[in-house]
């Protein structure tokens, strides 16, 4: 059994190198949860899945309290919404420092720190990453599989929700955006993931790195 850190907020001491906040808002909402955790839910960015003012991945917007939502429903997270308890499930954004009047940040910035999120998901080493909305999908997808050019330039989020997808040893189950969901998406995420939970997926490793 793997033993990184106990630490539950930024657990490997990500220090990005620009702070472009506004007063009141953290800095960057780091990677949090545990950092053990087989299962990590991959974000976009503080503007969209929330955190500026609790320095805490999906909370205070609600498309984050909707993801949220159903990690508690799996057993993932428990106690409060702003600071829940998180078992063997880590959160964390692709594009982690908050902008000014929460504003997206722009492919640069994007890029600047995309080797501090690369640093922190090899480090945590799940097994199932859960990327959730179109960029942080198509990050997942180019970066960690061989399997996004089976898919067109835009990605169809509505049909790769909730859909288990092989990558260069991971499993990679995209979650539509909650603020796009239609009846039956949260039903039919929280059922994906609770049948890889019911299942032996501790194996993905190995049979990911075949596959993918």
């Amino acid at each position: 059994m793997k033993n990184v850190t106990d630490r539950t907020s930024n657990p490997f001491g990500m220090r990005p190198p620009f702070e472009r906040n506004d007063p009141g808002s953290h800095p960057a909402v780091f990677g949090y949860g545990d950092a053990n955790a087989d299962f990590q839910f991959v974000g976009d960015h503080p503007g969209v899945h929330g955190g500026a003012t609790t320095g805490v991945p999906f909370t205070e917007t609600r498309s984050g309290e909707a993801v949220q939502d159903v990690a508690r429903t799996l057993g993932f997270a428990s106690g409060p919404t702003d600071e829940p308890l998180l078992e063997n499930c880590f959160w964390s954004y692709i594009h982690m420092c908050t902008l000014e009047n929460g504003r997206p940040p722009t492919d640069a910035e994007y890029a600047e720190l995309e080797r501090y999120f690369d640093a922190e998901l090899r480090a945590i080493n799940a097994h199932i990453l859960v990327p959730v909305g179109e960029r942080a999908t198509d990050h997942i997808l180019r970066e960690y599989t061989t399997q996004r050019h089976r898919f067109e330039d835009h990605l169809d989020m509505a049909a790769l929700h909730g859909l288990d997808i092989r990558g260069r040893g991971f499993m990679v189950v995209p979650i539509r955006d909650p603020s796009e969901w239609v009846d039956g998406d949260r039903e039919r995420i929280a059922s994906s993931l609770e049948a890889i939970l019911n299942s032996d997926y501790r194996q993905t490793k190995g049979v990911a790195t075949l596959v993918g």
